[in-house]
């Protein structure tokens, strides 16, 4: 399906190179300030424009057809619609029936019996995440409090000692690295966010480790997913791992948890990392398939692709942790009350 959350719920509309996509936000509560350009800093900090990005520049201007009145939240659905203004659907005529290898192609052709919108991805495309970054900003406006550091600190197999400060000018090189190779790379992206309070989540199926997850990997090349110390607690002993707790506000002299315990929030730093794969577009000759005659055929990709996406996903996945957080507070607040 295309929605998620429980009190604040969103479906996601729309395709790469249709007339709009957009986000459909039900739940958000009534009486908060809401205007274009409360957008504007989270919408650009997903475009285009840096080396390795893709050349495909949209405007992202946020219409808010439906939910304020007076520039204010009136409680019905939010619909915000983006228009695809430098769609090319052209481009893609000649993969419509040769699926792209590491692309959604075949499976959406498989799901949806053919029917499915093939050009640059359809329903697939990251390009829908432009609709996940302005339902985070809303998001925001729910937990004024909570503040987000999203950043890159991984690319293309490179990485700092201590993961605060990836410097540019090396990405900067594994991308023009990658670009001369007709290639493109990878990325991890950390996430941390402070002053969540705690309490907010559900044991098992709702915990904050799985809402996390669920609304993470929603967002396409997203690979994998470790919270605190993550996959390092394998190596850990337990004395190790333990976060000794020493205030009555649950504060704890180390955070190999992540701020998480039992699927709760304990008040401390929430912090995750997720694993972003190379973009499945790249200039070189490679084997798929004729859905046609089922013979193997070879393509080259050509068009506007992101060499290295992960640039441009770290505001992606703060939106999405956002959302989750603010359908926890609404859902505490509920219980609350």
């Amino acid at each position: 399906m295309n929605s998620f959350g429980r009190l604040f719920r969103l479906s996601i509309v729309g395709e790469s190179h249709s007339g709009s996509v957009g986000i459909i936000i039900d739940g958000c509560p009534p009486g908060i300030a809401l205007i274009d350009k409360d957008f504007d800093a989270d919408l650009s900090r997903r475009k285009s424009g840096p080396i390795g990005t893709s050349a495909r520049m949209e405007t992202d201007l946020p219409v808010i057809k439906n939910g304020v009145l007076n520039s204010t939240t009136t409680g019905a659905p939010l619909y915000i619609e983006f228009q695809n203004s430098d769609k090319r659907p052209d481009d893609y005529d000649n993969i419509k029936h040769t699926p792209r290898p590491g692309h959604a192609d075949f499976t959406a052709y498989k799901k949806y019996s053919g029917f499915n919108d093939y050009r640059g991805g359809g329903h697939f495309s990251g390009r829908l995440t432009v609709g996940i970054v302005a339902a985070g900003v809303v998001a925001k406006k729910i937990m004024p409090g909570i503040e987000f550091t999203t950043k890159l600190i991984e690319a293309g197999g490179f990485n700092d000692i201590d993961k605060n400060d990836i410097d540019k000018n090396d990405i900067d090189k594994t991308v023009e690295s990658a670009i001369r190779a007709n290639d493109s790379i990878g990325g991890i992206i950390e996430c941390r966010v402070v002053n969540i309070p705690a309490g907010l989540g559900e044991p098992y199926f709702d915990s904050i480790e799985s809402a996390l997850a669920h609304a993470v990997f929603s967002i396409p090349g997203i690979k994998g997913i470790e919270f605190g110390a993550g996959f390092a607690a394998a190596t850990m002993t337990g004395s190790q791992h333990n976060d000794s707790i020493i205030d009555a506000d649950g504060s704890t002299s180390t955070n190999n948890s992540g701020g998480i315990n039992g699927g709760i929030s304990n008040g401390n730093e929430l912090v995750f990392r997720v694993a972003v794969k190379p973009a499945s577009s790249i200039p070189q000759q490679q084997g798929t398939i004729d859905l046609r005659t089922g013979n193997r055929v070879n393509i080259e990709i050509t068009g506007r692709h992101d060499a290295c996406f992960a640039l441009r996903v770290p505001v992606i996945v703060e939106a999405a942790a956002a959302i989750v957080l603010a359908d926890f507070q609404l859902i505490r607040n509920a219980y609350l009350a």
